[in-house]
């Protein structure tokens, strides 16, 4: 079939064949159908009913590019894309308690015992339709979710098309608190040794110009050109700014590392003045920047400034997800990590048009936490929520980004705690990471990326 005709039957699905009032089976038959042709898919490597092993309920198709000896409607195994349809009439606009439920499932079903090798979930009733990428256990916008008309089906579907077959390797992360000194540089280097540990080839960016706390901390010393260089002037590789950190220890019986963009110690400050940058940059200059890296990595982890200016609004805009560190002694720390989930991060969100970056649910890290202290932070935290909820101006449900777990039936309260480890900040000043000295340490930072990126 010609991709004219393709074309064709994709339209006529919605104009002539759909009816409005459509229920699941016909949104499958009539309309799913013709998208999965769209798409590329023949019809033996399509799956309905997909078993996925996550309760007792199958995910309504499951698709997968045949190879040589393995015809996927047969084998039925390794899908590579799950999609959950729903009828015509179920509200999947976003923010609805349809589109709620719905995500809710499709993300259950990614995460499930059979779906490891999936990249891909898509939901749709044929009014809307939104793409999710699956990296890790991290299940985060590929697309905002799109309405759907027989004016804009093609455009749509091409969009999608275009996500699923040139995908990118990276994950992007932004650490980021509007309030300093919670540890952000510590988490960004070490969740980065962690990661190298697990043999993920990592970038880590120092994007805090104001500090260099990143740069300091391995004691790298870059020469020209430099990383501003590179953000206001097109001719210099990005490849050149880049410094590989690699460190041999004993205990470990083998070289572990990342690569780093650092910022040089000794370059004027005036040279990163916002007001400078504005003129030359905006907000998008360093997305564009890491563009051509993300097929090098797994993972690029941007240390963001402890600010709303040019430099922490580039590094959201850049991530594909926001990581917030938080202290449970530091109010202040709470406080902005509300802000910056409810007011600056969705700011970005809006500006990219395309569903993210993803916010990350808070951890605490680093601090030794009495009963009497974490009892305090959480009243504190509750009532940031009370108060969202409450915001005449800005309704916003913050419950998910603080107590992740929680649910009607399971009041689980339960935030992600770093303790507090003495050779974690002691480790800043021989310039190695603590996951590559300390056992102990290795265990902690493990906990943090198995709870955040790591299935």
């Amino acid at each position: 079939m010609d991709s004219a005709v393709k074309n064709q039957a994709l339209v006529d699905a919605l104009v002539k064949n759909l009816p409005e009032d459509a229920n699941e089976a016909q949104v499958s038959e009539i309309f799913a159908s013709e998208l999965f042709n769209f798409l590329g898919f023949e019809v033996n490597e399509r799956v309905p009913n997909f078993n996925t092993r996550s309760g007792t309920d199958p995910v309504d198709h499951a698709l997968r590019h045949n190879t040589e000896n393995d015809i996927f409607n047969q084998t039925k195994t390794n899908p590579d894309i799950l999609v959950e349809l729903k009828k015509r009439n179920l509200n999947l606009a976003p923010g609805s308690k349809g589109y709620k439920d719905t995500f809710k499932q499709i993300k259950r079903y990614l995460l499930a015992e059979n779906c490891k090798t999936v990249k891909w979930g898509i939901i749709t009733n044929a009014n809307h339709i939104q793409l999710f990428r699956k990296h890790g256990k991290v299940i985060h916008p590929a697309t905002v979710c799109l309405e759907i008309n027989p004016e804009n089906i093609i455009k749509i579907a091409t969009l999608v098309k275009e996500k699923i077959y040139r995908p990118q390797k990276a994950l992007t992360v932004a650490v980021y608190n509007k309030k300093g000194g919670v540890g952000k540089t510590t988490t960004t280097v070490n969740t980065a040794a962690t990661l190298s540990l697990l043999n993920k080839k990592v970038l880590i960016v120092d994007f805090d110009p104001d500090q260099r706390d990143l740069t300091n901390s391995l004691a790298i010393k870059p020469s020209q050109p430099s990383f501003n260089q590179c953000l206001v002037n097109e001719s210099i590789n990005i490849r050149d700014v880049i410094y590989p950190y690699k460190r041999k220890f004993k205990n470990l019986q083998k070289e572990f590392g990342f690569d780093v963009i650092p910022i040089p110690l000794d370059e004027p400050l005036e040279v990163w003045h916002e007001d400078k940058l504005r003129q030359e940059i905006d907000v998008t200059k360093l997305s564009e920047i890491l563009e051509p890296l993300k097929n090098n990595y797994d993972y690029i982890l941007i240390d963001s400034s402890p600010n709303w200016r040019i430099f922490s609004q580039s590094a959201i805009y850049a991530a594909d997800v926001v990581l917030i560190p938080t202290k449970h002694n530091n109010f202040f720390s709470l406080e902005n990590a509300a802000a910056a989930i409810k007011k600056y991060i969705p700011e970005v969100q809006r500006k990219r048009k395309d569903g993210g970056p993803l916010i990350l649910p808070i951890f605490f890290n680093g601090e030794k936490a009495t009963e009497a202290q974490m009892k305090d932070a959480k009243s504190h935290i509750n009532q940031l929520i009370k108060d969202a909820k409450q915001d005449q101006n800005n309704k916003f449900d913050l419950l998910p980004y603080f107590y992740p777990r929680y649910t009607a039936a399971n009041k689980n309260m339960k935030i992600f705690e770093l303790p507090n480890y003495a050779s974690i900040g002691k480790s800043a000043f021989s310039n190695v990471p603590a996951v590559y000295k300390d056992k102990m340490v290795r265990e902690y930072y493990k906990s943090l990326v198995k709870e955040y990126f790591l299935l």
